[in-house]
């Protein structure tokens, strides 16, 4: 976690100037200079979650230098051989912004169908082919 962890944390040292060099040179411009500066903000939690988890964590043969590829070989996870419900969440996740931008009633209808997509998602492994 020693690479994920510094490439987090060096989101620090890059926005958070960027950020008051931003808001000097436009005369504190607000949009751009609290972009730039919750950017920064949100490298820094997703760094210190990272560093946070790799203090629990065995060493991954990915911070060993000396390591070598069979290392890593093994069981990553787990993941849905066959499924269809990615496809109705991202539709139903367009849906949801398509009506933030035109219309508020038709968000509420992405956001039923997100709800129903997400339930089927999460538990479609709890039925039928794969029922574990």
């Amino acid at each position: 976690m020693k690479i994920e962890t510094n490439l987090f944390f060096s989101g620090i040292y890059v926005f958070l100037p960027i950020g008051a060099i931003y808001a000097f040179f436009s005369g504190g411009e607000a949009v751009g200079t609290t972009g730039l500066f919750l950017t920064g903000g949100l490298a820094a939690m997703v760094g210190g979650y990272l560093w946070l988890t790799a203090r629990r964590i065995d060493a991954r043969p990915e911070d060993d230098p000396q390591a070598h590829i069979d290392e890593a070989a093994g069981e990553q996870g787990f993941f849905s051989p066959w499924s269809w419900w990615p496809l109705p969440v991202a539709f139903s996740a367009f849906i949801f912004f398509f009506g933030l931008a035109v219309a508020w009633w038709v968000t509420y209808i992405g956001a039923a169908m997100a709800v129903i997509s997400l339930v089927g998602l999460l538990y479609e492994h709890y039925r039928g082919r794969f029922a574990h």
